[in-house]
């Protein structure tokens, strides 16, 4: 595992480390929808397979078959349940098949899957409850959260009372868009392709403008999709930052850009990466797959390729983002 201590002549030893870490990486961006909870839903008239996105029928073979060939050694899940709830009782329910599937995962496949708890940006409680359920008891290792639930975004100081909890905690929040706001947007572009990463990119400017960050330091957030146009943008904030509201100083932007976490589902690029590197560093970067919504093919014969081919990347700057970054972010994922 590359460290940021390694001697910088010790080219030989350097190869051999990020060598390693290509084939032992470590996914933060990967989705899991567990064929438990879509058996629970459909049972109980919440949901039908058939209506489902196809990203939601995950499978157990093909999630290790694509991790064997991209050299994925652990996979961090984002636990995903899509339907509407008219009890808060039954979304409980919900979030609890869908927790209890990812911990026996986890625990089927040791050092193979961990996975993330949900918290709810609209429901105060069940957040805590999901924290609870699946930290405390199910061993994860960090809290997901949508970049933003109608109106409100992650920075929103509505949310303080559960950002102080898992402040507390010193929560690894791990974010990620889902139903955005695509009106007046042209036909035929699917959210991904932009709506997602401006979704990104808003929800950064919200931390950013509320200062979540200062008030709760031991917070730390992932960003999707490369940080979706923060790092592009960031000098442009830097200078109209005053005109927001409320206002921001330069140094709040520069600082909150290396807080940050982003990780490679933009995916990398020769154009992409350079503008991230100079917004970011390297040390601020982790792998993501985003499988399965983004397919097996363009995974593994596309995006971790131009990963592994990027020539703005050293070796020792990708074994970093393969696994070194996200071995210091979540010391849980370090072998026994």
């Amino acid at each position: 595992m590359p460290t940021d201590l390694q001697a910088p002549g010790d080219i030989g030893h350097r190869t051999a480390l990020s060598d390693d870490a290509r084939h032992e990486r470590i996914d933060v961006h990967h989705h899991y929808t567990a064929p438990e909870w879509v058996r629970w839903a459909e049972k109980n008239g919440i949901a039908d397979r058939d209506s489902l996105p196809p990203w939601t029928r995950w499978d157990e073979t093909a999630a290790l078959d694509l991790m064997d060939r991209t050299g994925t050694h652990t996979s961090v899940l984002t636990v995903a349940m899509l339907g509407r709830f008219k009890e808060a009782a039954a979304r409980k329910e919900s979030t609890r098949v869908a927790l209890d599937a990812a911990g026996a995962l986890a625990a089927r496949h040791s050092g193979r899957f961990a996975f993330f708890t949900p918290v709810f940006l609209d429901d105060a409680e069940l957040s805590r409850w999901s924290v609870s359920h699946g930290m405390d008891q199910l061993g994860a290792v960090g809290v997901s959260a949508r970049t933003s639930t109608g109106n409100t975004y992650l920075g929103d100081p509505a949310l303080d009372p559960i950002m102080a909890e898992l402040d507390e905690r010193a929560a690894v929040i791990s974010t990620h868009p889902m139903q955005v706001n695509t009106s007046g947007a042209p036909q035929g572009i699917p959210p991904f392709v932009c709506d997602f990463l401006m979704d990104t990119t808003r929800a950064a400017l919200s931390l950013i403008m509320n200062g979540t960050l200062d008030r709760f330091p031991r917070l730390t957030f992932i960003l999707p999709h490369g940080g979706g146009y923060l790092p592009y943008i960031a000098s442009r904030v830097e200078v109209f930052g005053r005109q927001l509201v409320p206002a921001v100083d330069p140094g709040r932007v520069r600082d909150y850009l290396h807080r940050f976490y982003y990780d490679t589902a933009a995916p990398m690029s020769p154009s992409a990466t350079p503008t991230l590197l100079a917004a970011a560093g390297s040390s601020r970067i982790l792998y993501g797959s985003d499988w399965p919504p983004t397919p097996t093919r363009v995974v593994t014969e596309v995006t971790t390729p131009a990963l592994d081919g990027d020539p703005a990347l050293g070796e020792r700057e990708r074994g970093n983002i393969n696994r070194g970054n996200a071995l210091r972010l979540l010391p849980a994922l370090a072998p026994a």
